[in-house]
């Protein structure tokens, strides 16, 4: 199986939201709501993706600074073809992109935290999520 990897190719809407309905991310992401998808792509600043044969199969989808974080929204494979080193190769395709010095930083799924680990990633204990401004006080 021959892997082409790219970054920054465009995707479109349909593409991503196939991707995601192929992995546990699709029913964590709202891929009812295209505009809102649309917006997830076009403020991503750093997206390397996986394609066989003109189909996309993985996608590893940031917003960075390039220096000092970037957050790692979004890692996707097919689940046809997990397990085969393509996250893996995202996520270092993507370290490839940021200065040495550049952290890596994502939140798990909930079916994805025991790969992280395996993988070189170092469990942080204080992430906090503000979902809505109504529950600031």
């Amino acid at each position: 199986m021959t892997i082409e990897y790219k970054v920054n190719q465009p995707i479109s809407v349909e593409e991503f939201c196939e991707l995601l309905s192929n992995t546990s991310l699709g029913a964590r992401r709202p891929l009812h709501n295209k505009d809102l998808i649309q917006g997830m792509l076009d403020n991503a600043n750093l997206v390397v993706t996986a394609w066989q044969q003109g189909k996309l199969l993985g996608l590893a989808r940031s917003v960075t600074d390039f220096h000092y974080c970037c957050y790692l929204s979004d890692l996707a494979v097919h689940e046809g073809i997990q397990s085969q080193g393509i996250g893996r190769n995202l996520i270092k395709l993507t370290k490839e992109q940021l200065n040495d010095l550049c952290s890596v930083i994502l939140l798990a799924a909930p079916l994805a935290e025991g790969y992280y680990p395996k993988i070189g990633f170092e469990q942080h204990d204080s992430a906090w999520i503000l979902r809505s401004i109504s529950q600031l006080s």
